[in-house]
């Protein structure tokens, strides 16, 4: 869901047999991707494995260690995570995690499209 002042844009997609993981990865790339010039975004998501990527330095040590965790094993998704760093390099970001599932407007919103898209896959 893209808002800017009064305008809103609602975009929407899904993969067959996906984590949801990369869908929240596949989310904010897609939603990042969607505007044509730099800028400041703020992105609310219920999404702290994607958000703390960013806020806690995850992927600053990923790419320090080769795209190994901490644990020596190969990031999941590294292919999702470097699109998602060259989208968030041409803006300046403020994350905001925010609760699922209690009645925040535009997340609720958000979460109805994934479950539609969600069981539009599911059919297929």
């Amino acid at each position: 869901m893209l808002v800017y002042g009064e305008r809103e844009r609602e975009l929407s997609g899904g993969e067959r047999s996906t984590t949801n993981n990369r869908m929240e990865l596949i989310g904010v790339i897609e939603g990042l991707r969607a505007l044509t010039r730099s800028c400041t975004v703020r992105v609310h998501l219920d999404s702290s494995y994607v958000m703390h990527g960013f806020t806690k330095a995850w992927l600053a040590a990923w790419q320090a260690n080769g795209w190994r965790t901490s644990a020596k094993k190969s990031v999941k998704n590294r292919e999702l995570w470097e699109q998602l760093l060259a989208e968030a390099d041409r803006h300046e970001i403020d994350w905001v995690l925010v609760k699922g599932h209690i009645g925040v407007k535009l997340n609720e919103r958000v979460d109805a499209l994934a479950v539609a898209q969600r069981d539009l896959h599911a059919r297929r």
